[in-house]
């Protein structure tokens, strides 16, 4: 039978150095040492978010990224305008609306 706690030790261990290696362990971006949340345990849904404001082994202030909110923005703007296009098509083509009565349609959705 297959160990996977043998496996998983080496696995973590090629990837440390890497964003990766920070992502899946919780720790430092930069010195992959230091925890970046102060729980541990994901299922306690109410603090897995709350993180430390320095890195406890190289001092590496944790903050998001500016451009993350830039990034997030197109996506939210894209996924509305295939909503509302899809929206059109079926309520068009395939329920039969009018044009205007299309439009109506749609708007009351909102």
């Amino acid at each position: 039978m297959l160990n996977f706690a043998l496996l998983k030790k080496p696995m973590m261990q090629l990837l440390k150095g890497s964003k990766l290696y920070s992502i899946f362990t919780g720790t430092c971006p930069v010195c992959h040492e230091g925890e970046m949340y102060l729980e541990k345990n994901p299922y306690k849904i109410s603090k897995i978010m709350k993180m430390h404001d320095h890195c406890s082994h190289c001092g590496k202030k944790f903050k998001i990224e500016p451009s993350f909110f830039f990034g997030a923005m197109y996506v939210s703007y894209g996924v509305g305008v295939a909503i509302a296009v899809a929206a059109f098509i079926i309520s068009y083509f395939f329920i039969g609306l009018d044009k205007n009565y299309t439009f109506l349609f749609f708007f009351s959705l909102f």
